[in-house]
């Protein structure tokens, strides 16, 4: 009898891709390619390694999950939100902290969400995972960039018409006031928004697997913030994890972060793979 094995794959969208020219499409306003918005060094390749892992061992896989950051162009991690203390744009890339606002070094281009937006730093600062990253405005819900890597949405296409199955697709990340990079929760979950509490619904299929594999970008933000809040929610069932380290990069200027969380992971008791081992994995439980 097959084991349930379940892949859950982390945010695989062109927006996080250093994808070469032949997978950018030409803009129609111009003759220039399109371009990622926050592209990470090397997640091309991760991406293509774990759509050879879906297209060699899909008869092994019992279950696919898809994360897909879903932003709104106007958010408290954008430009857009921000506003310098000369009135001039905010780059992205620029931390802002409680006590910028304060001090009025950067504030929101709508004065009446100062309140609102000095009570989330608040918070965000008191939970101790994160600061406020004002990123590019990237995964921009309707645009190409949101879409996923062509090779993973073909290889997981594959699997499904294989399987008569469905990939369950969580989207994350709509609501302006809140950083989500986790798809169990958002970083400030919004008593009002039930999309930015803790997911029980995806726990609970996650829970299901004997195996749950995981891959996807970046492993210095939504990889690392997915995995940690899952390693909770499992509690003494983690050895069920595996991190395919060979399928997740980090952010430039992150690898400490990463590296940090794959050690916590492994004295957690997370189990790490390459995808050629995972490839192998999915092929024996395919011929039971």
């Amino acid at each position: 009898m097959k084991d349930r094995l379940h892949l859950l794959v982390i945010d695989p969208q062109n927006d996080f891709c250093d994808l070469p020219s032949e997978y950018l499409p030409i803009d129609p306003a111009g003759d220039a390619p399109r371009a990622p918005a926050l592209p990470v060094a090397g997640a091309h390749d991760d991406m293509r390694r774990l759509a050879q892992l879906i297209e060699r061992g899909r008869h092994g896989l019992t279950a696919i999950t898809v994360t897909l950051d879903s932003h709104h162009r106007y958010h408290i991690a954008h430009p857009t939100f921000w506003v310098a203390a000369d009135g001039g744009p905010v780059a992205p890339f620029t931390e802002i902290t409680a006590a910028d606002v304060r001090a009025a070094r950067f504030l929101p281009r709508d004065p009446d969400a100062r309140t609102r937006a000095l009570a989330y730093l608040d918070a965000l600062e008191t939970a101790g995972r994160y600061r406020l990253m004002v990123w590019p405005v990237h995964c921009e819900i309707g645009t190409w960039g949101h879409n996923v890597h062509d090779d993973v949405r073909t290889a997981y296409n594959r699997w499904e018409d294989a399987s008569l199955g469905v990939v369950a697709k969580i989207a994350k990340g709509s609501n302006p006031w809140t950083e989500h990079y986790s798809a169990v929760m958002a970083e400030v979950p919004d008593a009002g928004e039930p999309d930015t509490q803790l997911n029980r619904k995806l726990i609970d299929s996650l829970l299901a697997s004997d195996r749950l594999y995981i891959a996807g970008e970046a492993g210095s933000h939504c990889v690392k913030a997915t995995t940690e809040h899952i390693v909770e929610q499992f509690g003494g069932e983690v050895a069920r994890l595996t991190l395919i380290e060979d399928c997740m990069s980090p952010v430039g200027g992150f690898e400490a972060q990463q590296q940090a969380f794959f050690e916590r992971m492994r004295a957690a008791g997370v189990r790490f793979a390459k995808a050629a081992d995972v490839t192998q994995e999915l092929l024996v439980n395919a011929g039971r």
